[in-house]
């Protein structure tokens, strides 16, 4: 990774799990201080970074998210464009720093992911032109390119480098099932859906990058695949369906023992079960009978 795209990487990293204020603070460094090109968003992934902050809940974060967002697509496209002299080098002669300058047009077969009339433009095998082959099997082809298109949709890197991340992919799911049936099928949208989810960004870039290989990929459950948002929405509404179903039919107690959080009223009905190991306590299940409030506890 080039100096120019670890500088720019630490600074948004800094983004994650930081106040609003200091969210704002370090957007506008970014704003005022760096010139990026393709070759340095993709290495850095901070398109992708300061994207995801453009319907952040507060209009500060979101306004310069945005602002920066349409200033680096500008001089993406002003270094495409060129201006008479080689690409890379400014007229002068000289290398352009990060901050305050311009910098090199990457290959072509690299991309970075940016807004087109206002909108983020996903990449897809046909966009970039990538055609799976080699198996033989048009099915196979189809789904590696579903893969590939999975893998993309956000991604700056080369177009050879993720078709040969998703033809792993499809290569370690075709192993698992052994023909093109309707479980590997199944497998590959189940990987295409979770690959796509725009709140899972880091299963895509852990899979481009190589830092999760393709077998381990290839043998996760739907479950493991999804973003940390999604397990925690599916969580919630395991423990509400659990608490609807607990003991149908069963008579609740009723107690003053317990104080609702919520509306801070004692009128509870309780019940109890046995929702772990037979040697963990018993897990019992409260619900208020002023505001429906629900809670457990061990």
């Amino acid at each position: 990774m080039s100096e120019a795209a670890a500088e720019l990487k630490k600074l948004v990293k800094q983004l994650q799990n930081t106040s609003t204020e200091e969210k704002v603070s370090i957007l506008q460094i970014l704003k005022k201080d760096f010139r990026v090109n393709e070759a340095i968003l993709r290495e850095s992934k901070a398109g992708l970074a300061v994207g995801k902050l453009r319907t952040h809940e507060a209009k500060e974060v979101s306004d310069l998210a945005r602002e920066i967002v349409k200033k680096w697509k500008n001089e993406v496209e002003r270094a495409k464009g060129g201006s008479g002299s080689k690409a890379g080098t400014p007229a002068s002669g000289k290398a352009a720093p990060t901050r305050k300058g311009s910098a090199s047009v990457p290959p072509s077969n690299a991309a970075t992911p940016i807004p087109v009339n206002g909108k983020l433009e996903p990449r897809s095998a046909k966009g970039d032109g990538a055609k799976a082959s080699g198996t033989g099997d048009n099915t196979r082809d189809r789904c590696t390119e579903l893969i590939y298109d999975g893998l993309a949709c956000d991604s700056g890197a080369p177009s050879d480098l993720i078709m040969s991340r998703a033809k792993a992919v499809e290569a370690a799911v075709f192993a698992q099932f052994g023909s093109a049936n309707a479980a590997y099928k199944g497998k590959i949208r189940s990987s295409y859906v979770n690959l796509k989810d725009k709140g899972n960004p880091s299963l895509r870039e852990n899979i481009v990058s190589g830092d999760l290989s393709a077998e381990k990929f290839s043998k996760m459950t739907s479950e493991e695949m999804s973003s940390e948002d999604r397990r925690a929405a599916d969580q919630k509404i395991k423990e509400e369906n659990f608490f609807k179903s607990l003991g149908a039919g069963e008579q609740e107690a009723e107690t003053e023992g317990f104080q609702c959080g919520r509306c801070k009223q004692r009128k509870c009905r309780y019940r109890q079960a046995q929702t772990r190991s037979a040697d963990e306590p018993m897990t019992t299940f409260v619900t208020c009978v002023n505001c429906g409030n629900k809670w457990k506890f061990s």
